[in-house]
């Protein structure tokens, strides 16, 4: 009789052969985040892939997968204003295939953020330095 695994892990293939589970977090104002570093936007379950959409037509969204990143020089990527006069639309990351568990985000005053979730439980990406691989080479 063959064993059954405890738990769904962060290497499990079909977790990510599936299509995700729609999450959606809109109109976020991470412009005057009470939290230094930015506004920690936490999923329930690992993502598959993540989408970040900025709308504010002045400013734009600096993006993180920890504090340390945000804060730091490096460990972040910028999603450009929305440039509506010119009809060329919304800032937007494209479709990122990362699994993770947090995004941090600032400097805009109006973003959304889509995701596809697997069943995987945020708490997998966690490790000695904090979750969401905080401690690791690009993360910050």
């Amino acid at each position: 009789m063959a064993g059954k695994w405890p738990e769904v892990g962060l290497n499990h293939v079909g977790a990510y052969e599936v299509s995700g589970k729609p999450w959606t977090s809109g109109n976020i104002d991470c412009l005057e985040a009470s939290r230094p570093g930015g506004y920690e936007l936490n999923f329930p379950y690992v993502t598959r892939w993540v989408k970040v959409i900025n709308r504010d037509t002045t400013n734009a969204c600096k993006v993180a997968f920890s504090l340390s990143g945000m804060t730091g020089s490096s460990n972040f990527f910028t999603v450009p204003e929305a440039d509506t006069a010119d009809g060329h639309g919304y800032g937007d990351s494209g479709i990122l295939e990362l699994k993770v568990s947090s995004l941090w985000i600032s400097g805009s005053n109006t973003v959304d953020v889509i995701a596809g979730l697997t069943s995987i439980e945020h708490r997998l990406t966690s490790t000695a330095e904090g979750k969401n691989w905080s401690g690791s080479s690009g993360v910050g």
